[in-house]
């Protein structure tokens, strides 16, 4: 049974305002409509209405900043906020605020009515506005797209700014895992304490509980010194464990023991320390597969999953490419690179694509050709030759089983299969690895910018050998690719 209510509603766009009078009358609402901010505050003035939904922009008003004025003067009055300017900034202000909904246009009525329901029909309490002094810059917001997919992550991250429970982000690589719990932690109860990130993949096993929760000196061969670990490092803050599903299972035992005691012992010590600490992990792996095939703890996966958070990837929400591609351009140009843009049929390219490294293949792709062309407009060809290239040098898309041995023995698997008749087949180890250098060096450089020292010190090898192997190879150091 649908509870009737006075909905007063204020939009400077008169269709919107006849939507919303048609379709919340048909659901029995009384329904008052203005264009105007003051008029809207006269009436909550005069005690009307039982639910508010204003818009942001208006002529006389800005209705995000009439929020804390409404709750000074009626604190019952939920208040429901709508807004084309779809940011994370718009979200993490409406809740700011008090705001007991944000919507974004174009919104879907089922989805408003539904909102409207829940207004009516829950007590009536206090929205409190949050006290935090979030005042980002939207240049510099950590998260772009207006996509209905990234509408949804805005307000799940508006709603956690007061909470500090536990979130598990998944989404394939490139998606942006670590720029959400950025977001999380930023503008959320930790932001004043240390925000410390650790990949698990990219940790010796053997190290792993040494990483996480320090050492005591002497605790084991090459401890001549006691080590701090990242939970202590994000007391009062937030650690992120990215790549949580490649955590080793005795590892897993006690991270569940630290999340269930709220401490932790070091590696060789004896004395528990308190874990202030909100947690918050990432995969791009199928945690829930790995639980079957006893990789994962099932019950260290509930205790992780309480909030979860999906990111999709960019061939689900590719209307946000043009911003996304705006956004790099900006961040290029604030680099001392010179201030380019795309052509018609150059993003008409992008948009086609599939982006299987999502944004992070985007963001490469901007970079090389800003770096690599002087054209001030980048053209179709441009973006086809580098999209070209993006797929001769990553063939294999993520999977359950992405690792780099998969994708040496499906490549081999297929050029074994191609040249059965012609076996054995001479100097194949020299070419095969010479396969594999040259993307490596080629990307690596481009990671690094052309600094020769920094990818020497990032894959592991002398400058010399570097040099070498880019003289041997026919790299081209500035371009990063051959």
């Amino acid at each position: 049974m649908t509870t009737s209510a006075t909905i007063l509603i204020a939009d400077d766009d008169r269709s919107i305002r006849v939507v919303l009078e048609q379709a919340l009358s048909r659901e029995g609402h009384t329904v008052r409509a203005t264009e105007s901010g003051k008029t809207l505050w006269d009436w909550i003035e005069a005690g009307e209405g039982d639910l508010v939904i204003t818009d942001v922009m208006m002529p006389d008003a800005n209705g995000l900043d009439l929020i804390p004025r409404i709750k000074s003067l009626r604190p019952d009055l939920k208040v429901v906020v709508m807004s084309a300017q779809n940011t994370l900034l718009t979200a993490i202000k409406a809740a700011e605020r008090g705001a007991f909904e944000y919507l974004p246009k174009p919104f879907d009525l089922d989805e408003l009515a539904t909102v409207v329901h829940r207004a009516v029909t829950e007590p009536k309490e206090s929205t409190e506005a949050v006290e935090l002094e979030v005042q980002p810059n939207e240049e510099k917001l950590p998260l772009i797209g207006r996509s209905p997919a990234m509408q949804d992550i805005y307000r799940m991250v508006a709603r956690l700014m007061t909470s500090d429970l536990t979130v598990m982000i998944t989404g394939e690589s490139g998606t942006g895992k670590e720029l959400v719990a950025r977001a999380l932690h930023d503008y959320g109860k930790q932001k004043n304490g240390p925000f410390v990130a650790l990949n698990m993949a990219a940790i010796p096993r053997e190290l792993v509980e040494s990483e996480l929760f320090g050492h005591e000196k002497g605790a084991f061969t090459g401890a001549v010194a006691a080590g701090v670990g990242r939970f202590k490092q994000a007391q009062q803050g937030t650690i992120f464990l990215d790549e949580i599903g490649d955590m080793p299972l005795d590892t897993q035992t006690r991270l569940l023991r630290v999340i269930q005691e709220g401490e932790f012992t070091t590696v060789g010590g004896r004395v528990p320390i308190r874990a202030d600490v909100r947690i918050i992990a990432a995969t791009h792996r199928d945690l829930r597969g790995l639980i079957e095939k006893g990789k994962f703890r099932e019950d260290l996966f509930y205790r992780l999953n309480v909030v979860p958070l999906r990111l999709p990837p960019l061939r689900e929400r590719k209307e946000d490419i043009p911003d996304l591609t705006r956004h790099f351009l900006e961040i290029t140009h604030s680099e001392n690179h010179a201030l380019k843009s795309l052509d018609g049929e150059a993003m008409e390219q992008l948009l086609d694509y599939d982006w299987p490294g999502n944004v992070r293949e985007l963001e490469n792709l901007i970079r090389r050709v800003v770096a690599l062309y002087t054209d001030v407009v980048i053209t179709k060809d441009i973006v086809v030759a580098e999209l070209d290239q993006g797929r001769s040098i990553s063939r294999y898309p993520d999977s359950d089983a992405d690792n780099l041995g998969a994708a040496v023995e499906k490549h081999l698997s297929k050029y074994f299969d191609a040249h059965r008749d012609s076996l054995p087949l001479p100097g194949l180890y020299d070419r095969i690895l010479k396969e594999l250098e040259v993307p490596l060096i080629s990307l690596s450089l481009m990671a690094t910018k052309g600094n020769q020292i920094k990818t020497a010190k990032m894959l592991g090898i002398n400058r010399n050998t570097l040099r070498k192997k880019i003289k041997e190879l026919e790299i081209d150091v500035v371009r990063g690719a051959r």
